[in-house]
């Protein structure tokens, strides 16, 4: 039996000795569903990996398009007795998104997201990310409630398969209190809406076990004092161990009980395919401030105080802590000073909607901070960089902990929660724990307000004595937090790694209730069995990852999942952090002797892994441990170079002049006959040749630029290093003047001379051969640039500016690659921003823009540049909430046009619907791309800023 794979190509489903074989009369019935299944290996052992040390592997991912996918996936399943999980964000630290049943993905297709009531409530699919839905909610200083430190990844399914909470929002925002209603299918293919005004009856009438069961185990639970009293005793702190059981005391009907329940339900009861929450006010008014005290006691003394002077976060870092953020490049000039011994601090921030209430707040705490006896006099800041240093130094824990951890080992990051009062005794002897079992710099951080604590340590599980360490670890470490009346899991869900505790937290009454509870609403268990309970006493060291070495660019990857978000072919074939995973799966099936596995996961690799990917470094700036995915693809496209294109392209190096304008002519020519006649063409040598080395025509292309000019303008202030783009793309529109003109008629009307290299013609900042990792041809343009570049610049007396932000970036590389620290490289839209605006008259700016910046402005930090410069042309500037890379990527979107189309699809939405006058972004390359998807015409925003100017005598 055979499935098409995403280019249509027919894989075999056979399986091997270390990949499961996936029950045929399943993949039948999901195939006559006719829901999307994945059954390559690449797509299950992709799947396989979460951010937890656990690893099962699925017999088959579903993509669901619609709950209705999600049903038919449940009753195919049912009839196999093959167990259903649910997956939406990648960031799962405790195991409960893993399975060896079914996998569907709600990622790709729920992403939806409604502002209602003027931002005071949301609706939104399980898709989406909790930074996408505070993006849309921000114009009206709004947010959502949960407030996780993993926001840029974590999805509202898991945010509410978790009660997710976070730095502020404590017990009083979670999702449990702010959740207004949801939509949701029950394993029996029911579909509910709880926003309905009778849905209860709809409940009893769809399902009268269920709702007569929880009215059942309602009152069960109120006629038993015990259990009220442990129930508020438990609930009063963050608690997300076991089911929420304080449903069944806050509510009454079986419907609300019901979808209470499901929130921090970890996807063993239903699947929640819409969630509407009330939202919290967004307090942009902030100063933070690291109040160092001269030991753990003193700082937990001093949070009573803390908490009444109505500070929002309390963050504390215990001594290791401050000696791993005292590494950090970023640590503030006093933490650095401190020679730490016992040391603990706590990182504190008052929020206000109002400049106002901030200095009320500040004011309060003024003498309460005076008070303190710290090590460092306090200071509180609302700069913010200074803010964000701070903020670094707490975050960056877990960087710098996770991303130093020996290769082969795992980084676990779990949190704990007890009574306030109980914290000093808990870190004490967790840290006496950490000695007793050998795990060196463990570090403690976390809510402190909220008596919530994580801790990170590093474990090897291919070792067996490592292995019973980490049990006994775990067993001492359960004992300590029950002992304090604390909960084993505050935030990050009980998942696999504490659903053997969940009894003894309890205690039998309350944990037969939940027993009740899931043999009631999922009678077959066929929602993610073994994860919240299990009657397995080692189920927590079961089916645990072994993390195998691999390349030194992504060996330090702990499978987080932040990547994902930000990568362009994340719906198409992988992310970066599959990406990497699949190394790894190659290394684990080579060391099991998996010959026919390894070479079937790299024969899908080289479209999946190497040939979509647009190494534009955006996974580097979500990645904790500071990952850039691209430098691994670009090393394997070096690899898998023949000597007969590295030798063209060396020989293109040599010969740039010509072959850039070879290039720009034959667009002219091909854009002058009928599309059709160029388009074959090339279709027919990428069938020859490859896709993967051959561009595709299409008509949307515009006609070749012209040659680059060379000039030296008395007293010249830059060299201007115009992009070899504006040579082989003409402007987005004929009798336009392009970017390179545009520029130069800024800094004339600015009064500003410029000079360019002698030899501009041939020379390109290096990007087309590092980026297919042809070797041999970058060494030659590299020498070839650095060497004019010096003798341009005057060693460096004169900055570099050009007017293409990958180019930018690229020659920002090739002169630090080449160790020419003196020449300093600018992109035109800073130039401007910096040194032209100020000195243009007042032009006649356009009513509108939409603007699509790019991953290499984003990456090279000149966003802001960018808007301000925007704002100079328009009146109204709108940047798409769901902007991204567009991985056009020099020519990646000609020779892979699918990947484009689907990394701009969101985006090109969010474009039709400002309707604006004018769409601008900063490198041709991105706006032949962004032009493609919208339908409209992209210029470069200095060309729209030039045409606002009035023209001179």
């Amino acid at each position: 039996m055979y499935v098409r794979d995403r280019r249509g190509s027919h894989v075999s489903r056979t399986g091997t000795a270390t990949l499961p074989v996936t029950d045929p009369a399943l993949l039948r019935e999901l195939e006559a569903a006719g829901v999307a299944v994945g059954v390559r290996a690449t797509d299950r052992l992709a799947a396989a990996h979460d951010g937890s040390h656990y690893l099962l592997t699925p017999q088959a991912v579903v993509t669901a398009r619609d709950a209705a996918d999600v049903a038919a996936t449940m009753r195919a399943a049912r009839r196999s007795g093959v167990p259903v999980t649910f997956r939406s964000g990648g960031t799962s630290l405790s195991g409960q998104a893993g399975t060896g049943g079914v996998l569907i993905d709600t990622r790709k297709n729920f992403r939806a997201v409604r502002v209602l009531a003027g931002g005071d409530v949301v609706r939104t699919g399980p898709g989406a990310t909790v930074r996408a839905v505070n993006t849309r909610l921000v114009r009206h200083g709004r947010k959502l409630g949960p407030d996780p430190a993993s926001e840029i990844a974590c999805t509202i399914g898991g945010v509410v398969a978790n009660n997710s909470s976070g730095m502020c929002c404590g017990t009083h925002s979670n999702t449990y209190r702010t959740l207004l209603s949801s939509v949701f299918v029950l394993p029996s293919g029911s579909v509910l809406d709880t926003s309905d005004r009778d849905a209860d009856d709809r409940l009893r009438a769809a399902e009268p076990l269920i709702h007569e069961g929880l009215g059942r185990l309602r009152d069960r639970v109120r006629d038993n004092p015990e259990s009220v009293v442990a129930i508020e005793r438990l609930y009063a702190i963050k608690n997300t161990m076991g089911y929420g059981l304080n449903a069944f005391v806050d509510y009454d009907r079986p419907i609300d009980i019901l979808e209470r329940l499901l929130i921090g339900s970890e996807g063993t009861l239903a699947f929640v395919a819409e969630a509407t929450f009330s939202t919290v006010a967004l307090k942009a008014h902030v100063s933070t401030g690291l109040l160092i005290f001269p030991t753990l006691d003193a700082a937990t003394a001093a949070l009573p105080a803390l908490v009444d002077c109505g500070f929002a976060a309390i963050e504390l870092l215990d001594a290791t802590s401050l000696r791993v953020a005292q590494r950090d490049q970023d640590a503030t000039a006093e933490l650095r000073a401190l020679a730490v011994d016992g040391h603990a601090a706590l990182l504190v921030e008052h929020q206000g909607e109002s400049a106002d209430e901030l200095e009320q707040l500040v004011s309060r705490s003024t003498a309460l901070l005076s008070a303190l006896s710290l090590s460092v006099p306090a200071a509180l800041s609302a700069d913010p960089v200074t803010r964000a240093q701070l903020w670094h130094i707490r975050k960056g824990l877990f960087t710098a902990v996770a991303g130093a951890r020996p290769s082969g080992t795992t980084a676990l990051l779990e949190d704990i929660a007890v009574p306030v009062d109980r914290l000093l005794h808990t870190c004490t002897r967790l840290i006496e724990l950490f000695e007793l079992h050998g795990y060196e710099e463990s570090v403690i951080f976390g809510h402190a307000k909220d008596g919530n604590i994580h801790f990170l340590l590093n474990e090897r599980f291919d070792d067996p004595p490592s292995l019973l360490r980490y049990q006994a670890f775990t067993d001492d470490m359960v004992e300590l937090v029950l002992s304090q009346g604390g909960t084993l899991k505050a935030e990050h869900g009980t998942g696999r790694i504490m659903a053997p505790f969940v009894r003894r937290q309890y205690g039998d009454e309350l944990y037969d209730v939940m027993r009740e509870v899931k043999a009631l609403i999922d009678p077959e268990g066929l929602l993610n069995p073994g994860v919240l309970i299990t009657d397995d006493p080692t189920a927590h060291v079961r089916d645990l990852k072994i993390v195998h070495t691999v390349e030194e660019e992504v060996d330090r990857c702990v499978e987080c999942g932040y990547c994902e978000p930000v990568c362009p072919s994340k719906d198409i074939t992988l992310t970066p952090r599959e990406r990497i995973v699949l190394r790894r799966e190659m290394a684990r099936a080579q060391a099991a002797g998996d010959t026919s596995l390894a070479e079937q996961l790299r024969a899908e690799y080289d479209y999946d892994g190497v040939q979509t990917c647009a190494v534009d470094g955006m996974c580097q700036t979500a990645c904790p441990v500071l990952i850039n995915t691209g430098d691994l693809v670009r090393r394997l496209r070096t690899e898998n170079q023949n000597a007969v294109a590295e030798a063209g392209w060396k020989l293109a190096a040599t010969q740039w002049k010509t072959v850039s304008r070879v290039g720009g002519l034959a667009l002219t020519v091909a854009d002058a006959v009928p599309a059709a006649l160029p388009s074959a063409a090339t279709a027919v040598a990428r069938a020859v040749i490859g896709d993967d080395v051959v561009p595709q025509y299409t008509g949307d292309l515009p006609a070749g630029g012209a040659r680059r000019r060379v000039f030296a303008e008395p007293d010249a202030v830059a060299v201007y290093f115009a992009s070899c783009t504006t040579t082989m793309f003409g402007p987005a529109e004929p009798g336009t003047r392009g970017v390179s003109e545009s520029f130069l008629e800024l800094c004339r009307r600015a009064g500003l001379p410029l000079a360019t290299p002698d030899d501009l013609p041939s020379l390109c900042c290096g990007t087309p051969w590092k980026s297919k990792g042809l070797a041999d041809g970058y060494r030659v343009m590299k020498d070839r640039v650095t060497a004019s570049l010096r003798q341009a610049t005057r060693d460096g007396a004169l900055p570099v500016v050009c007017d293409a932000s990958s180019c930018t970036e690229g020659l920002h590389l090739l002169v630090e690659a080449a160790g020419e620290a003196g020449i300093r490289v600018v992109d035109a839209v800073r130039f401007v921003d910096e040194v032209v605006l100020d000195r243009l008259p007042v032009g006649e700016r356009v009513a509108s823009l939409v603007l699509h910046p790019t991953c290499s402005s984003n990456r090279l930090g000149i966003d802001d540049s960018l808007t301000r410069v925007a704002g100079a042309a328009a009146h109204d500037v709108v940047v798409p909430e769901d902007w991204g890379c567009c991985a056009f990527a020099g020519d990646r979107g000609m020779l892979h046009p699918e990947l484009t189309a689907s990394a701009t699809g969101r985006e090109a939405a969010g474009v039709a619907a400002a309707g604006a006058a004018e769409h601008a972004s900063l490198n041709r390359t991105c706006e032949l791309g962004m032009a493609r998807a919208t339908g409209r015409p992209y210029r470069h925003v200095l060309e729209v800023l030039a045409d606002t100017l009035v023209p001179s005598s």
